[in-house]
């Protein structure tokens, strides 16, 4: 406790560094609006000046706190670019273009989210935008991309695809941003074999059944491992064609693994362990020799091999550990009707039962049905039997009582389990 005390005393009492940089960086954003003829963003004006002004400076800001063993702040800011409500005609537009200039020119590497808020982005200021983004960590140092409710056309679309072919952007959303077929494909075409996007949010965003193959091809080529897609229309075609591929792999590794060892132990999605992804099919055109004989080397060299590795890129494959896909249009009403209702069920069924990696699903505002419930509860049953984690799923409780109940406790962690396992531990 005394050393916690000294160390929040030395850092009131030392000048953080981060305030030269923040009003530096500051000045150098107003210059560039005034010489872009565009308004500087309130958002991010009232937090730079907060940061500065404020003795705790990061506790209002938007952002993330870090600290290390001296108890010395760093910053890593979030740059929220938001469009005024009720402005007045003669105010000037907010451009996402000064402040691109600025994090340049500047060489502000303390950053790593962008926000983009409510936005008509030009084609200039996706290009300055997609140049950063290209720059892979030299010069940007974003990880995290958020475009919602923004208008953009299709070059603009085409352009921003491109630099996320190379990007290191670790997190997209896209929420909100309507597109066709061509528009979404042009984002398609950008992530696939991405093997450092882990989170793709693409909310309300107007895709339909078409959109479930090429999603299914990229989630199976990819390291996304949190997918949210609450709100479009895939329906039963559309949701059947994303799982296929996954469901397909993850049974094909549960047996497997049944036929030679216990169930793989829980790990986190970015640790995902080699003996988990060594049997995907989906993978051995890209496999090493070396990949393969990692599989009889001891535990040490397996994980150093590990950790050598996720240094750079994570490993491409369907690691899906959260999916969201309420309001989707998933029953059986459509033209696809029961049939397709039955199709999607027993997919979800295979991939509930056998996926080591899934965490969480959720199936919300979709009008599944009883049958589809009772399936989805004989799944959790035989995942449970397995010895799978504990999977988290949320249907419409448009369905009996009892059915709903009985998937609501086979999807809640057992606190009698963590009870049991502190006592085993002594």
């Amino acid at each position: 406790m005394p050393r916690e005390k000294e160390g929040k005393q030395k850092t009131k009492g030392t000048p953080l560094p981060i305030i030269p940089i923040l009003q530096k960086f500051l000045k150098a954003y107003e210059k560039h609006c005034a010489q872009t003829q565009t308004s500087v963003c309130a958002a991010i004006k009232q937090d730079l000046k907060t940061s500065i002004n404020n003795e705790r400076i990061l506790r209002k800001m938007h952002g993330h706190v870090f600290m290390t063993s001296t108890c010395t702040f760093f910053l890593t800011l979030q740059f929220m670019l938001v469009r005024p409500r009720d402005s007045p005609p003669s105010t000037l537009p907010i451009s996402l273009e000064p402040l691109l200039i600025t994090i340049q020119d500047e060489c502000y590497m303390l950053g790593k989210e962008i926000c983009i808020w409510s936005l008509q982005l030009s084609n200039p200021e996706i290009a300055r935008l997609a140049s950063l983004l290209e720059l892979k960590g030299r010069a940007c140092p974003f990880t995290s991309l958020e475009l919602i409710d923004c208008r953009m056309d299709l070059w603009s679309l085409r352009r921003l695809g491109r630099a996320l072919l190379g990007s290191c952007l670790h997190s997209l959303v896209l929420d909100y941003c309507r597109f066709g077929n061509e528009e979404i494909e042009s984002i398609f075409s950008g992530l696939e074999h991405n093997q450092r996007l882990q989170v793709l949010s693409l909310r309300y965003c107007g895709l339909g059944p078409q959109s479930g193959p090429r999603l299914g091809a990229i989630i199976s080529q990819s390291s996304i491992c949190e997918l949210h897609l609450d709100g479009n229309y895939l329906q039963c075609s559309g949701a059947v064609a994303l799982l296929r591929p996954i469901a397909e792999y993850a049974e094909m590794q549960g047996r497997d693994q049944l036929a030679t060892s216990p169930p793989v132990p829980k790990s986190p999605p970015q640790q995902l362990q080699v003996r988990q992804k060594g049997s995907s099919t989906l993978n051995q055109t890209t496999k090493s020799p070396g990949a393969v004989t990692r599989k009889t080397t001891s535990g040490k060299e397996r994980r150093k091999g590990i950790k050598k590795k996720m240094k750079d890129l994570t490993e491409a494959g369907p690691w899906l550990v959260k999916l969201y896909l309420a309001d989707n249009g998933i029953d059986g009403k459509g033209k696809e009707g029961e049939n397709g209702l039955l199709e999607f069920t027993q997919i979800l069924m295979c991939l509930i039962t056998y996926s080591a990696h899934l965490r969480e699903i959720d199936l919300g505002n979709n009008v599944l049905g009883e049958t589809a419930a009772a399936h989805i509860l004989e799944a959790l049953r035989a995942r449970k039997t397995g010895k799978l984690p504990i999977l988290k799923i949320i249907i419409t409780p448009q369905v009996s009582s009892d059915t709903f109940k009985s998937i609501w406790k086979n999807s809640k962690k057992s606190s009698i389990t963590r009870k049991k396992k502190k006592k085993a531990k002594y």
